[in-house]
């Protein structure tokens, strides 16, 4: 099978030429481009570029993400490269590390959050729909520093697919990382995009930020 690449990305907005900020978006598994790219219209500030890069048979990696992660490579690897490779795209349009911002929902949301970890800088955003960090809890995180980043880790307290325990150690790690965590946990069991989590997601990239 074909691994990830970035030339079926799906590209939304201001063109990344003329864009002030971009957001790459990650859908979740069984998903598609075309779906995670409807989060593009909650954001209403102008001059943002949307990115969203689509995952070979709509999976991103085969196993659940709290699997140890040898498992699920060679996919991991390059889901996470997809999206540094986007990143470099964006930064050589001129866009700064903390002009772009990194959204996903589900298998998406645990890369947004492992990308970000594995790459610590300023970003404008990470935002964790219904994730958490991959690997099992015993995962060595070795320190970093991403800078003040907002960070918001959204979650059902009783979802199947991402164990409460796993969102509350990315709560820690990425407190103990200087990140400016978001911490959303909503009642009942359901696995998908939050009214709170629209409205967090609407409020950023509002007021321009010095790079």
């Amino acid at each position: 099978m074909q691994l990830h690449d970035t030339t079926s990305t799906l590209r939304l907005g201001t063109p990344l030429g003329r864009a002030r900020a971009a957001i790459i978006l990650l859908h979740g598994r069984g998903s598609a481009a075309e779906e995670i790219a409807g989060l593009s219209s909650v954001f209403t500030a102008p001059g943002l570029a949307f990115l969203a890069p689509n995952a070979t048979h709509h999976t991103w990696y085969p196993n659940r993400f709290l699997a140890p992660l040898p498992q699920n490579e060679p996919w991991l690897g390059s889901a996470l490269a997809v999206i540094d490779q986007l990143v470099n795209e964006v930064r050589a349009a001129g866009i700064p590390f903390d002009h772009i911002g990194l959204a996903g929902f589900s298998q998406g949301a645990c890369l947004a959050l492992d990308y970000a970890a594995r790459n610590p800088r300023r970003y404008g955003f990470v935002a964790g729909l219904s994730g958490a960090l991959i690997g099992p809890l015993d995962t060595p995180r070795p320190p970093i520093d991403l800078q003040g980043t907002p960070v918001l880790l959204g979650c059902a307290e009783r979802d199947a697919h991402i164990p409460l325990d796993h969102v509350e150690a990315s709560v820690r790690t990425l407190t103990a990382a200087k990140a400016a965590v978001t911490r959303q946990i909503y009642p009942g069991s359901a696995h998908t995009v939050f009214p709170p989590e629209i409205a967090w997601l609407a409020s950023q990239f509002q007021v321009e930020r010095p790079s």
